[in-house]
């Protein structure tokens, strides 16, 4: 039977009706995708529209900057002389925000420096988080461009090594030319299948002398009494406290997947009108803060925060000491985790550090001092005003890194190759926190924290794009190439910018070469970026390498495997030491400190002994080593104020030793200044 004219016009009206949503809103078409509104992102996005390409923002909450506008005021960089291009330029207009008078509201804590910041260096480096807010708004303003907030990512069409489609769970889709993964978490590069790596690396994989799991030498932010880790004190079979990983700590410079701890930055006050008090969170359980309560108790009355001062009487409040806002092993899924189970782990994390907060203000084993400096500050009432007060962004230190044709590693880091391709510098230290809480021998320890200074290094172009085989339109200036701890430099907030920039230049350059991302003229892109103010290579003072035990002769034993009585301080203030640093006895408690060296001989013969020490005028000039073998005892007096004419190391003499174990031990017995110690080197005499 035939339709009538009225018929078939009524069903097409009909089909048309059904699927106009599907014809008008076909996956939109741009030169470049940016997944992930972080700093990195932001800035990718404004470059790539300075350069005429037209580009779309996606962000999977509900604001842009990560941790820039997340709590994270005080600024880290290490050298502000490394950064260029559009990061400065972000920071130039922070500082112009300030410079109006009438953007400060309280008056000046008495040591707060940031008043004298504005007059100094243009850029402005600690700031509030609703005015580093106002400023990207500004400026994605001002570009123009559009920016799609709550949408996270569900999937990615490929065809061969291209990404073609990009695809959210809330079913909108991205086609683009080329893509830009700056998220902390490397989602779109994951998604991609991009090779990664998650957790530390074994020392061995790339030649590194500081990854891995580290307990000899852990000093920083440990525990410095003893405290004990047992639901019944003294009774392992009870089980651990809270806060404390069941497994652990691992051999000494093995990889595994542990990542270094997370927390939130909060931006707190102690101006009266703008400072709320710290309330119990619903779910509080005050067992949770056994650990916190006992190292009060065994002695430690350390503030357990470290507040870093910010405009109008705020603060960036980061973690402090043995227990604080890191909360240590919490966070081992999170990289790979599900959309789901990053919810409930940024949950558990709010959780942990409002019921710490709390803890430190209100509960009666904690000292009264501790507690006064608490219930002095509070959140800010006028910060995150959408979220209760609380940061909108958990602090995502380290998640999925790249792997790619250059992995950027300790010798980058510490000046012993520099990459060709750069396209921004590294500055900070090679800052790891810490990365898990173990119990040993009846006390708790942590592990992880390292801190190495360094001077300011090339990151090469291939660690910020995969590798060929893998992907060919997909730049990655977050979740960089690089290993575990180069990533612990690599990681802050201006560099992610300045890579931002960089992979936005890329990928405009590669569309109008029409070619792959790995397949760019690199002289070109450098030319473009210093053009655009990028500082690519670093000219300026070097801070002196360290020594590394692998590339020294003879037996070498670093201070880390010395035998300790006291309590010694670590310290890297000064450059040139052996490995991560050296010790020294706070000229303090003298003749009570000892460090004692057992090196192994393996060959009987006369062996020449080295003490490796940093010279400077507060140091002893009669420190006292003790060379002990087969009976027999000999001290040497060291004057540590005076320079080693080798620069590294005197020589103590020469000794005979038999097979076996020698001993040589440093004391602080009537010394009249700071004792070194750093390393002790045998070298058999021919």
């Amino acid at each position: 039977m035939s339709l009538s004219f009225r018929a078939v016009l009524t069903a097409l009206v009909s089909f048309l009706a059904l699927n106009s949503t599907t014809l008008t809103e076909a996956a939109p078409t741009y030169d470049v995708v940016v997944y992930g509104g972080t700093s990195s992102g932001i800035i990718a996005a404004i470059q790539a529209k300075k350069m005429g390409k037209s580009v779309i923002l996606i962000e999977p909450s509900k604001h842009v900057g990560g941790l820039t506008t997340g709590g994270l005021g005080a600024t880290d960089i290490g050298n502000k002389a490394a950064i260029g291009g559009l990061s400065r330029e972000f920071y130039e207009h922070i500082g112009d925000h300030y410079r109006k008078e009438e953007s400060w509201k309280y008056e000046k804590m008495s040591d707060y420096k940031s008043r004298r910041q504005v007059k100094g260096d243009r850029a402005f480096w600690t700031f509030e988080p609703h005015v580093a807010e106002d400023v990207y708004h500004a400026l994605l303003t001002e570009y123009g461009i559009t920016v799609k907030y709550e949408e996270r990512l569900k999937s990615v069409k490929k065809t061969g090594t291209t990404i073609t489609e990009i695809s959210m769970e809330n079913g909108n889709s991205y086609t683009g030319k080329m893509f830009i993964d700056a998220t902390y978490e490397g989602d779109l590069m994951a998604q991609a299948d991009v090779s990664y790596h998650v957790g530390r690396e074994a020392e061995s994989k790339y030649g590194e002398t500081v990854n891995g799991v580290r307990t000899k030498g852990a000093v920083h932010h440990q525990f410095i009494k003893a405290v004990d880790p047992y639901v019944i004190k003294g009774d392992p079979s009870s089980g651990l406290l809270p806060l404390i990983q069941k497994e652990g700590p691992g051999e000494e410079g093995a990889g595994d997947h542990r990542t270094q701890a997370y927390c939130f930055r909060m931006c707190t006050t102690n101006a009266p009108e703008n400072r709320r008090e710290w309330t119990k969170p619903e779910g509080y359980d005050v067992k949770t803060y056994e650990l916190v309560l006992r190292n009060f108790e065994a002695g430690d009355h350390r503030l357990a925060w470290n507040p870093v001062f910010m405009p109008n009487r705020k603060t960036d409040t980061n973690n402090n000491f043995a227990i604080s806002t890191d909360y240590i092993g919490a966070n081992y899924e999170y990289p790979d985790a599900d959309w789901a189970t990053r919810d409930a782990i940024i949950k558990d994390h709010e959780l942990y550090q409002k019921g710490l907060m709390y803890t430190f203000a209100t509960n009666p084993r904690v000292p009264e001092n501790v507690r006064k400096h608490f219930q002095s500050l509070g959140l800010a009432k006028d910060e995150f005003v959408d979220n209760d007060n609380w940061p909108h962004q958990l602090y995502i230190r380290e998640a999925r890194r790249m792997v790619s044709d250059y992995v950027v590693t300790q010798q980058d880091c510490d000046g012993q190759r520099e990459a060709n391709d750069s396209v921004g510098l590294g500055a900070y230290n090679m800052d790891s926190h810490n990365v898990q809480r173990y119990a040993k021998d009846g006390r708790v320890y942590n592990e992880g924290d390292i801190q190495l200074s360094v001077s300011p290094y090339s990151i090469a172009y291939r660690s910020i794009r995969p590798q060929k085989t893998e992907c060919t339109n997909l730049l990655v200036p977050v979740c960089v190439s690089s290993s575990h701890m180069a990533f612990g430099s690599i990681r802050m907030e201006p560099v992610f910018m300045v890579l931002g920039q960089s992979a936005a230049t890329a990928a405009c350059h590669a569309i109008d070469e029409k070619v792959t991302v790995q397949n760019i003229d690199i002289e070109k892109l450098q030319a473009r970026l210093l053009a655009d103010k990028q500082v690519l290579k670093w000219t300026g003072p070097r801070r002196k390498q360290p020594l590394r035990v692998a590339r020294m002769k003879g037996i070498v034993i670093d201070d880390v495997h010395a035998a300790l009585t006291g309590t010694w301080k670590h310290s890297s203030s000064f450059g040139g030491f052996v490995e991560k640093g050296y010790i020294h006895d706070v000229n303090m408690n003298k003749g009570e400190m000892k460090a004692t060296f057992q090196p192994k001989i393996e060959k009987k013969g006369r062996y020449e002994v080295r003490l490796y020490y940093l010279a400077s005028s507060n140091r002893a000039t009669n420190v006292p080593v003790t060379i002990e073998s087969a009976g027999n005892s000999q001290t040497v007096l060291v004057n540590q104020r005076k320079k080693p004419k080798t620069g590294a190391y005197i020589s103590l003499g020469n000794f005979t030793f038999p097979q076996g174990k020698c001993s040589i031990t440093i004391s602080n017995e009537n010394t009249d200044g700071h004792v070194i110690v750093d390393a002790v080197q045998l070298m058999l005499v021919k």
